[in-house]
């Protein structure tokens, strides 16, 4: 008579227990025993596999932060990321976002930079541009259009934003130990020629881009009348004609993709 065919689920919590032990193992080799039925050589291969390629990774998506911290502290910093976080996320190229948020969840060690979440932030943005599946569009866009009498456009694949630090200078010859007075602001966007790079711009250009965003009716002139209103300090003509200055230079880079052409 022929032996049953044994059942998956017969030997699951066992070889669940196994898993575990696996997968403990690898997330941290000196904390934790490897299964005692794996040939020890071929468990540190896999561990030190997977392990490297992890790290190559986070060390090609954050150059700048890994040459601040140093090699003991970056890879110090790497092993705890495998061990203690839970990442969300199956794709191997959403490593860096995961690592992100296991940065902004662990806290900041006493020898941390004051300014390494926001420089880990930015080096995140740049990557997450390169690998955003938005397109500029072009359907019902004017790339020619004037930006005061229509409403200019503003890119998918450009992100507005404000830091404490000057994220954009900080190297390692460059490490501020203060916030400066004023906040940085910066544009990162994906041009037509699929290079990201980034604008370093003003507290009145950020919110130039707002409201265009906001609004998708609302005319260049229009949103810039809108500013001179919130800005009472600063002559009008100024403001107006800095601003038609600055939509143009955004369309130089495509952060500006032109104005919306209005459907009959």
């Amino acid at each position: 008579m022929a032996s049953p065919v044994p059942r998956l689920g017969d030997n699951l919590p066992a070889f669940r227990a196994v898993q575990l032990e696996f997968a403990a193992h690898v997330r941290h080799p000196e904390l934790h025993p490897a299964p005692g039925d794996v040939e020890p050589r071929r468990m540190r291969i896999y561990a030190e596999l997977i392990y490297n390629n992890i790290e190559r990774f986070l060390a090609n998506s954050f150059p700048v932060l890994r040459s601040l911290l140093g090699s003991g502290p970056w890879h110090a910093r790497v092993r705890d990321f495998i061990h203690r976080h839970t990442s969300t996320s199956p794709f191997f190229q959403e490593i860096p976002q995961e690592f992100l948020e296991y940065l902004a969840q662990s806290g900041r060690a006493a020898d941390d930079p004051p300014f390494l979440l926001e420089l880990a932030h930015y080096e995140w943005v740049e990557l997450a541009l390169d690998l955003d599946e938005d397109d500029i569009p072009n359907a019902g866009i004017d790339r020619h259009g004037d930006l005061l009498a229509g409403h200019p456009v503003v890119s998918p694949l450009a992100w507005s934003l404000r830091y404490r630090f000057p994220v954009h200078r900080i190297s390692p010859a460059h490490r501020p130990t203060e916030a400066p007075l004023e906040p940085t602001f910066l544009v990162v966007y994906r041009n037509r020629s699929d290079r990201v790079g980034f604008l370093e711009t003003n507290q009145v250009t950020a919110r130039l881009l707002e409201i265009l965003g906001a609004d998708r009716d609302l005319a260049g002139a229009a949103a810039l009348a809108r500013i001179a209103d919130e800005l009472p300090q600063v002559e009008r003509s100024a403001v107006l004609g800095g601003g038609r200055q600055t939509l143009e230079r955004l369309r130089e880079c495509d952060i500006i993709v032109g104005t919306r052409i209005d459907e009959p």
